[in-house]
């Protein structure tokens, strides 16, 4: 299955320079939050694929107008093909606002899911906006990452972690590939495309 994600910025190679083609052999579309509604909507027309979203901190805008056709898994787990992807959007509370949570509110959000992850045993791909703590993260408030989510990958080892929230353009330390245990880490900032398989991940990992 071959999956993009997009995350924070409207890639110019698809929303300003889109040829018919570019999507081709795409499967799935996952983002990581604080992008135009109208540029997923874009997305899964051109794409006929589903696009899965879930809120960046400054994704207000959804409440009154929220991407057409496609799916929010905020708080839930979509299985997509056999691939279960739990989804947790928001970032690092550092001001009043919506999409925002303190780590206790977070680790809140993760604890009535417990059903859920019992129900699906487990997930496949964790998708957030930001990042983990102390993984690829940083050290202001705004941009810290959560410690549930270091938990959760320890607890149930998914195959991918993929957040976004940290952009490459702020300088040369925040990588688009990490590792933590078991789980190949993705920020997926503007865009990048990799193969989920069963077999070999490391080898299928490649941006565009």
């Amino acid at each position: 299955m071959r999956i993009l994600v997009i995350a924070d910025e409207e890639s110019k190679y698809f929303w300003d320079f889109y040829e018919k083609g570019k999507l081709d052999g795409i499967d799935l579309i996952l983002s990581a939050g604080d992008l135009n509604p109208n540029y997923l909507s874009f997305l899964t027309t051109l794409a006929n694929v589903p696009v899965l979203y879930v809120h960046g901190n400054h994704d207000d805008k959804y409440d009154t107008k929220p991407p057409e056709g496609c799916i929010c898994i905020e708080d839930s787990i979509y299985v997509h093909e056999g691939v279960r992807i739990l989804g947790l959007g928001g970032s690092m509370r550092y001001k009043p606002g919506r999409n925002q949570y303190t780590e206790k509110e977070m680790h809140w959000r993760v604890k009535k899911l417990w059903f859920t992850l019992f129900m699906h045993r487990g997930f496949d791909i964790l998708l957030t906006h930001a990042p983990a703590y102390q993984l690829n993260d940083g050290r202001d408030i705004a941009h810290q990452g959560f410690q549930v989510f270091l938990d959760l990958m320890k607890k149930y080892k998914p195959k991918f972690f993929v957040h976004g929230h940290v952009h490459m353009t702020y300088g040369r330390k925040y990588k688009r590939y990490d590792k933590y245990e078991d789980t190949h880490v993705i920020n997926a900032y503007e865009r990048c495309i990799f193969d989920y398989e069963e077999e070999d991940v490391e080898h299928n990992l490649r941006s565009q």
